[in-house]
């Protein structure tokens, strides 16, 4: 299943590094280690690389930094990120900055394989054409290219904010539940992951003021509702 997809794992701790290389090799992918942030990012710009696993806390450049800057080049790349146990602020700002899943350290190898797997098959998924082109009002939202174009106008979503308004599309004018979307799209139900939806909820309401009939809506209690005004 994983021939050929291409592995980054930046861990500065030698004997992690090793024993991750080693174990995600031996499960079919192609690893590329890096010591520090900066070698990360050398590799990443190296090679074709499908997918990220970064320790946040990394000499030379931290995680969140490298994950800032492979953003600026690949905004769809999956990037997990290894956290310490006692840094649970590290979940949120990772899923501000667009990670996909995260992994709290310490972990069994097999459930850092299950995230992993998940993680990039959820990215497989998503980039298949169907269903990636939504009209919402005057709204224009094209999925594949995160791009929402109004009256000629286009802005450039970031991955999370793609997933969610894809998310409340499909399920245009239905009730999301507001934890199945934390477990679908951040992959956890904690406080940090429901303060980061609220951030991005926020963002997308702003961005279609624009149009004032398209409202992303709270159900109290429950969850959201996409719909047009006076549905």
């Amino acid at each position: 299943m994983n021939l050929g997809i291409k592995l980054l794992v930046a861990e500065d701790d030698p004997n992690l590094g090793t024993i991750l290389k080693a174990y995600l090799t031996q499960k079919g992918y192609t690893v590329f280690l890096a010591a520090d942030g900066q070698q990360a990012i050398d590799l990443f710009r190296a090679g074709e690389i499908d997918a990220c696993i970064l320790d946040v806390m990394m000499p030379v450049k931290d995680g969140f930094t490298v994950a800032k800057e492979i953003r600026r080049v690949d905004k769809r790349i999956p990037i997990l990120f290894l956290t310490a146990k006692n840094m649970e602020s590290d979940k949120l700002k990772g899923f501000e900055i667009g990670a996909d899943d995260y992994v709290t350290k310490p972990f069994s190898m097999e459930e850092l394989l299950a995230r992993v797997n998940a993680t990039i098959r959820r990215s497989f998924d998503e980039n298949k054409p169907e269903n990636n082109v939504f009209n919402l009002g005057h709204f224009v939202f094209d999925y594949n290219h995160m791009m929402l174009t109004i009256n000629g106008e286009s802005r450039k979503l970031t991955s999370k904010e793609s997933e969610l308004l894809r998310l409340f599309c499909m399920n245009f004018g239905q009730v999301v539940d507001r934890s199945s979307t934390l477990q679908k799209i951040w992959r956890d139900d904690s406080y940090f992951a429901a303060r980061s939806m609220d951030v991005y909820i926020t963002k997308l309401r702003k961005y279609l003021r624009p149009d004032e009939s398209v409202q992303i809506v709270n159900i109290h209690g429950v969850g959201f509702k996409l719909c047009l005004r006076n549905e």
